[in-house]
């Protein structure tokens, strides 16, 4: 089978797609697109996005569902119906935190970033990292169904992207948050695939 991902050389969507082929121990082509060459690749993508994954000649685009289909395949998106929607909600969760940070991060206009700036780190990445560390606590150092789901690798992934568009690091004085980084930084592909991907 011959699979390719297409992204840009960093971390942030690009990474929990990597990390759930690692994972899979899948030999994957991992393209990384250098932004001066995106304008002129752009128009051959689908819907002008990226990441995408090939497939046997097959592209697929949108991060989570890609990442949906190869936790499908690899047997961590659910043992039934109701643990797969327990996971899909909080990696969906996951995502609106993301997009709430980088509304900020990407923001040109300085003023309005100013005023965005108080309320996201006083009142929105504060609420949600309580939440999520109570259900990292809840499920033994998982994000759901108390044990290793997509989910963990999708927020794992992230991670080094949504410290950076925060400029923190978000896990400070979460333990059990930390508990999800390290469940997934400690398999021994993703160690291997960090250690080799130095940021």
């Amino acid at each position: 089978m011959s699979i390719k991902v297409t992204y840009f050389d960093i971390t942030a969507l690009g990474e929990p797609i990597r990390y759930l082929l690692t994972y899979g121990n899948e030999k994957f082509d991992d393209v990384r697109i250098e932004r001066s060459k995106w304008p002129e690749l752009k128009p051959s993508m689908p819907f002008g996005q990226m990441p995408t994954y090939e497939e046997d000649g097959k592209v697929a685009h949108q991060s989570l569902a890609i990442c949906r289909y190869l936790a499908k395949k690899y047997k961590i998106a659910g043992a039934d119906d109701w643990e797969a929607l327990e996971i899909d909600s909080i990696v969906d969760t996951v995502n609106d935190f993301r997009q709430k940070i980088a509304a900020y991060h990407y923001e040109q206009d300085e003023a309005v970033k100013e005023a965005k700036k108080g309320p996201l780190f006083k009142e929105t990445i504060p609420y949600y990292l309580e939440k999520f560390e109570k259900i990292a606590k809840d499920n033994d150092g998982h994000l759901a169904v108390k044990k290793l789901t997509w989910a963990d690798l999708y927020f794992a992934g992230l991670l080094s992207y949504l410290n950076m568009m925060a400029n923190m690091d978000l896990l400070e004085g979460k333990p059990s948050l930390q508990a999800v980084r390290d469940n997934v930084f400690n398999l021994p592909a993703i160690k291997a695939w960090n250690d080799a991907h130095k940021q």
